[in-house]
């Protein structure tokens, strides 16, 4: 098949897998494996990561009178060594502390995670774990914090639970979201700081991978055509996943993005346990 169309489809599953909890590196591996796709770009670590650049734009734009205060503020704290009750001084340096395990966890380990982990069976575990641990901090979790109760420890706190997703099939958003939960931040709140927070990650993971590509390192021939169109294609259905979630968590429940998990991870081990597919 040609893999201009395969980039297109891998970039669509990236945009929205990418935000809505249901893991889109465990797509990423999930969705060449049910449909036979063997092309080595395609299936590539440096692909799947490249094309969170598209969904990083998604952050950047949708998120951009944010980072337009939170910019300035942040630096400004460091002049002034004080926060001087500014809460967008606050965010700033609450973004940096949780971005600090993520970042150190993604430098030492990621190559680890993601070839140790990447076989769909594996997947569908981890994608049933991260269902129940979703369910069980949605339906526990309190309420009464929002956004400003956040505290340093519990960014920090945040930051380690999002390095966990370097596993595939738990999802970056999906295991952040959860503590948030449990930490007792209400569903926008949990959603809208999972995703402020992952714009730093995500921002330095491809430019790492940028420039194993350039340099070669990444091991594969790059196709440039196959590349773009999966940009832009994550990049327009990321816009579409964050408005989505934002809109819907507002007055619903995470239930519909666990029975999803479940699902497609029944789906996965089906198929292997009748040899449908190879495990």
């Amino acid at each position: 098949m040609d893999t201009v169309f395969q980039a297109l489809v891998m970039g669509i599953v990236q945009g929205l897998t990418e935000f809505l909890p249901v893991s889109s590196s465990g797509h990423l591996i999930l969705v060449p494996w049910l449909f036979g796709w063997d092309d080595p770009f395609i299936n590539s670590l440096a692909f799947s990561v490249m094309l969170h650049v598209g969904t990083l734009g998604a952050l950047l734009i949708y998120f951009a009178s944010d980072w337009v205060r939170l910019v300035p503020a942040g630096l400004a704290t460091i002049r002034d060594r004080s926060f001087r009750d500014d809460p967008d001084r606050k965010l700033a340096w609450l973004l940096v502390a949780a971005t600090i395990p993520a970042a150190l966890a993604g430098f030492l380990l990621n190559d680890v995670f993601e070839e140790a982990v990447r076989a769909p069976g594996v997947v569908a575990i981890t994608l049933i774990i991260g269902g129940i641990i979703l369910w069980l901090a949605d339906r526990l979790g309190a309420t009464t914090k929002r956004i400003g109760d956040v505290t340093f420890p519990l960014a920090f706190g945040l930051g380690i639970a999002q390095a966990i997703a370097l596993v595939p099939g738990i999802s970056r958003s999906g295991i952040s979201i959860t503590a948030a939960r449990i930490a007792g931040l209400d569903r926008a709140s949990a959603a809208r700081f999972s995703f402020l927070m992952a714009t730093p990650v995500t921002a330095g993971a491809a430019l790492f991978e940028l420039r194993k590509l350039i340099s070669g390192e990444s091991g594969v021939d790059v196709s440039i055509a196959p590349l773009v169109v999966g940009l832009v294609a994550a990049f327009l259905s990321g816009l579409l996943a964050i408005r989505v979630l934002l809109d819907y968590v507002r007055s619903h429940s995470f239930d519909i993005f666990v029975a999803y998990r479940f699902v497609l991870a029944g789906i996965v081990l089906l198929l292997i346990a009748t040899g449908a597919r190879p495990a």
